[in-house]
């Protein structure tokens, strides 16, 4: 179940990375991996930066991915998942220009992120995804 967790996070996260790279929108599956909350502001996330001109460009790292938490029994059987963000290498360009976007100096771009990741007949979904706002 932990292993099957994991994997499902690291899937969405590399849906994420299609999401923001591609203006339209389209080319990420990221209904695959998300549902709820987590899916609906991914999507509302990246359509307000394209909105504005701006794709991600890069990769996002995943470390220390660690299941705190597994409840098996009930009705939806749930993980919650515990890593460190590594944004990086993840940058944000003008959509026309591919030149970088100014952003400030001091953002994180290593964090802890908090998720919940449940097992609905289709497979695992992240449902939600919380950034911690402590560096790691």
């Amino acid at each position: 179940m932990k292993k099957a967790a994991v994997a499902a996070y690291r899937a969405y996260w590399r849906e994420m990375e299609k999401l923001y790279a591609d203006p339209t929108g389209k080319s990420a599956q990221l209904n695959q991996y998300a549902a709820a909350a987590a899916l609906k502001n991914a999507e509302a996330d990246a359509k307000r930066a394209h909105d504005l001109g701006s794709i991600y460009t890069g990769s996002v790292a995943l470390t220390d991915q660690t299941v705190t938490k597994v409840v098996a029994t009930g009705r939806i059987p749930n993980a919650t998942v515990s890593s460190c963000l590594d944004i990086s290498k993840w940058q944000t360009v003008d959509a026309e220009t591919k030149k970088p976007v100014p952003l400030p100096s001091n953002r994180l771009t290593k964090y802890r992120v908090v998720s919940t990741v449940e097992k609905y007949a289709e497979g695992w979904r992240v449902t939600s995804d919380e950034p911690q706002g402590k560096p790691c």
